[in-house]
This record gives structure tokens, sequence and C-alpha cells, in this order.
């Protein structure tokens, strides 16, 4: 069911809705209503400048050097390698998922 309203537009905006009317032959309502619904979907969403924005700031931080030296990171890789093989850190060495039953 569809609910009549009225709206006050400056006039670009009534040219560019009677263009847009007249080049894709459609209904002015439905141009509308497309447009909200266009508009309606992209709240939330970043705009193509945020977007851009924050992969540049990406970029500049994976630009800069590393903060701690690679011996330290292959100290790290090693130490969760070995907790791994062993079962985790919160097992104490016993294989996961395997339980006795009473």
């Amino acid at each position: 069911m569809a609910t009549k309203v009225t709206f006050t537009v400056d006039e670009a905006t009534v040219a560019r809705l009677d263009e847009a009317s007249a080049r894709l032959a459609l209904p002015k309502s439905q141009i509308v209503r497309e447009a909200i619904l266009a508009f309606y979907e992209r709240i939330g969403k970043l705009s193509a400048r945020e977007r851009l924005s924050k992969l540049r700031a990406l970029d500049e931080f994976f630009a800069r050097p590393a903060s701690a030296d690679s011996s330290a990171v292959d100290r790290e890789l090693r130490q969760l390698r070995e907790a791994r093989r062993s079962g985790g850190r919160r097992s104490g060495g016993k294989t996961p998922g395997k339980r006795r039953n009473p």
C-alpha cells in the first residue's frame, strides 16, 4: 500500500529527478523509492573517501619498521609451536579431545 507524501526540494533536484525518469523510462515515484533504498543500504558503510583514508593509514602502519627484532619473533614462534605440539598450554601435556569413559 502506497502512502502519498509531499517534499520540498530545490530546482536542481527536480531537474535530476525529471532527467532520471525520462532516461530510465520509470515513474518519478519509483526513482525516489530506489534512491531512498540505495541510500538506506549505505547507512553504516564506509564511503569511498573513508575507505581510502583507512587504507592509507594501514599502508603507513605497515611501511614502518617492525618493533621487535627477528630473533624475538623467532623465539616466540618456537615457543608457540612447542606449546601446540605438547597439547597446548592448558592441557598439561595431555592430548586434547581424548577422554576415558568412567
